[in-house]
């Protein structure tokens, strides 16, 4: 076990915390929908600004999750998916993600394109998920209210994680918002956020072993 959650295992909050990753490979096993609920309704205590609790999100498997993989995955096999640039001073931070996952985890080298291309269409297949969600706000509302919704998302994960369900946030989906609203019916004044895979992690996959490296706190916080 990792020395960084056995120290903190007399907490259950830290061992969430710690113990979470992002599963990039799920079982077919059924997500049991009462911990969906519980894990919402914990969520649903967030913080928010003005107790405007802004964060709507729909919650899908089945045939219907089915028909919304297909159609990602046909739109984002088409063209290049669209993920947001980076600014040049953080550009790092993703090659270094992508040269962990590709290449450590994956064993995909850097100059097999086609690799790498059937590995990033992974995204929109929610990763094998059998329940994903799509997290959506108002887009009246401001990047204060966004911030409201990643601290209720950042809670509903962790509460699925103390279940033991694997979760991935996925931004790459956002990307195609008309997609999404044709295939599930969101109303044009919602801003898609992004999605969230749910499901068991597959122990057997090497993916799922992978742990991003964090900067140290005293690289992002100043403290006077």
């Amino acid at each position: 076990m990792d020395a960084r959650i056995s120290q903190y295992m007399q907490g259950s909050l830290n061992y969430s915390v710690l113990s979470r990753h992002s599963t990039r490979k799920f079982l077919p096993t059924t997500v049991p929908i009462e911990h969906v609920k519980e894990s919402l309704s914990l969520a649903q205590h967030s913080p928010s600004n003005s107790n405007i609790q802004p964060w709507r999100a729909l919650f899908i498997s089945g045939t219907e999750l089915n028909s919304l993989k297909a159609a990602l995955l046909k739109i984002a096999d088409e063209e290049k998916p669209r993920i947001p640039p980076l600014p040049e001073a953080f550009r790092h931070y993703r090659s270094e993600l992508g040269r962990d996952l590709f290449g450590k985890s994956m064993g995909i080298a850097r100059e097999d394109m086609p690799a790498r291309r059937a590995a990033e269409l992974r995204n929109f297949n929610f990763f094998g998920a059998p329940l994903a969600g799509i997290i959506y706000m108002d887009q009246k509302l401001t990047h204060a209210d966004s911030l409201s919704v990643g601290i209720w998302l950042q809670t509903l994960v962790l509460g699925l994680t103390e279940k033991g369900l694997g979760t991935c946030i996925e931004g790459s989906v956002a990307g195609y918002p008309q997609v999404i609203r044709k295939e599930l019916g969101i109303a044009d004044e919602m801003v898609i956020l992004c999605g969230l895979a749910v499901g068991y992690s597959d122990p057997d996959s090497q993916i799922n072993c992978m742990v991003s490296q964090r900067d140290s706190w005293e690289d992002c916080v100043e403290i006077r």
